[in-house]
């Protein structure tokens, strides 16, 4: 009986797996047709939006049951898993060495300024200005500068002839920089990732709700809900092969830049942060979406450069991280900004406002 409720439960699941029995058979033909190019992409990416809810979702539940950064930590890394395996393999199914560059850039634009802008525009309205640690902002910001500019800005001012050896120095610096800046995360200085929300309003004195609130995490199964993100992110990469297909012959049909499709990357493996810190927001938990937001770019840069510039070498794909000028200018307007907005440990409406007109900026640029 319980078996079959947590069936039901996963709705997704079920969905997903019905939409690979119905568009791997039809997948060749579908793709001739325009028409069917167009409603096959739709469908496809509908149902890994759904399947990517559910990763939020189960995210979610664990972060209940581990708590803070730890929670952040899951759902960030889930996410960036996600758009490792998408990455991957629209790089297999396309020869384009500005994807993973263009899908990296626009997955920090669109948490820093798209993700946040709106949680701090909804949290601004509902509650004013939301607090948050600090420590946190100056941290994640200052490992974002510092990342960005050795993997994609720096390459752009090297000798063709020695940019393999930079790479392989990139992958050993990058993951000695995520394995540090995550001990020192969860470790040293775990309280620059939290905040205390007792200080905002009088809590109402519940005899025990310590024990309550022990028991619910207690009970969560830790082990089910990790089995089943990873079986989510592994349905999600499967579709997101069945979607490159399609996505590749409509951009092509349209005329439109791959950069889009870069785009369209970073916005699934983005959308279980979106919901979770929009929710966030509305809740007046501001650390939580800074920690998604800001956490979720850094995560970004440091786990998705090295993961994809592994796999371009092991399977002998071209890549091209280096910047253009005007990736440049709205990653520095970004990261200006974001130090100008993140030196007083609160947020509002307003500043949502400029990081959210930044991303309307960013989404006009696809389409010049």
């Amino acid at each position: 009986m319980n078996t079959i409720k947590t069936i039901k439960q996963e709705k997704a699941a079920i969905v997903a797996i019905l939409a690979l029995f119905l568009f791997i058979p039809l997948e060749h033909s579908l793709s001739l047709s325009f028409a069917g190019s167009i409603i096959s992409f739709i469908i496809i990416f509908a149902v890994i939006i759904y399947c990517a809810l559910s990763v939020a979702h189960h995210a979610e539940i664990l972060a209940h049951k581990f708590g803070e950064p730890y929670g952040t930590l899951i759902l960030t890394s889930s996410a960036v898993l996600v758009e490792i395996i998408i990455i991957t393999i629209m790089m297999l199914s396309s020869a384009n060495p500005e994807l993973a560059r263009d899908t990296i850039y626009s997955a920090v634009i669109l948490d820093i300024n798209g993700l946040l802008g709106i949680a701090a525009i909804i949290g601004g309205i509902k509650h004013g200005e939301q607090k948050y640690n600090i420590d946190s902002t100056n941290s994640y910001i200052s490992m974002i500068i510092v990342a960005i500019g050795i993997a994609m800005v720096l390459p752009d001012f090297l000798p063709d002839s020695s940019l393999p050896t930079f790479e392989i120095f990139t992958i050993i610096i990058f993951v000695f920089l995520y394995v540090v800046f995550t001990r020192v995360q969860l470790k040293e200085h775990s309280y620059f990732f939290e905040f205390d929300y007792d200080k905002l309003q009088p809590v109402t004195i519940d005899p025990k709700p310590n024990n309550k609130n022990n028991n619910k995490a207690h009970n969560i199964s830790g082990l089910y809900h990790a089995m089943t993100l990873i079986f989510y992110i592994i349905i999600i990469g499967v579709l997101a092969e069945l979607l490159s297909v399609f996505m590749a012959e409509n951009l092509k049909s349209l005329g439109l830049s791959v950069a889009i499709g870069a785009f369209i990357v970073a916005l699934i493996s983005a959308s279980p942060e979106l919901i979770t810190a929009i929710n966030a927001a509305v809740n007046n938990r501001m650390q939580t979406v800074v920690n998604i937001a800001v956490g979720a770019s850094l995560a970004t840069v440091l786990l998705t450069v090295p993961a994809i510039l592994i796999v371009s070498k092991f399977l002998q794909i071209p890549i091209n991280l280096g910047i253009t000028a005007e990736q440049g200018l709205m990653l520095g307007l970004t990261m200006i900004v974001s130090i100008v907005n993140f030196n007083d440990g609160e947020t509002n409406a307003l500043e949502g406002f400029i990081h959210l007109i930044l991303f309307v900026v960013f989404c006009y640029l696809l389409f010049v």
